[in-house]
């Protein structure tokens, strides 16, 4: 994993942080998992866009594959993937049942 992918991770983690998590579940260097109410969705979905890109509709074999090991993404989810070589940065949106919550979990490698 080059360092430029771990800036730009590191960028976004701030970046989604200030929008304010009901519950930061883990934090690590490489991953990011919490929980924030729906109401906030348009504020995250920009921060997202604007350093990893348009959410995908279509996961490529690439994304699918970093995707895996953290609960893969399902119908009714969202991806946003950035791919570098075999780096690569992703957030999945996960909303609940309730219709109140989202989980985020991002992770780079």
């Amino acid at each position: 994993m080059t360092e430029g992918i771990i800036t730009q991770f590191e960028k976004l983690k701030t970046a989604v942080k200030e929008i304010g998590f009901e519950t930061e579940r883990a934090e690590e260097r490489h991953y990011f998992e919490g929980v924030l109410a729906s109401s906030r969705l348009q504020d995250l979905s920009a921060r997202l866009e604007l350093l990893l890109g348009q959410a995908q509709k279509e996961p490529s074999a690439a994304a699918k594959e970093a995707v895996s090991g953290f609960g893969g993404i399902n119908k009714g989810q969202t991806l946003y993937y950035y791919g570098e070589g075999p780096n690569f940065i992703f957030a999945m949106l996960w909303p609940w049942q309730d219709g109140e919550h989202i989980t985020l979990k991002m992770a780079c490698g």
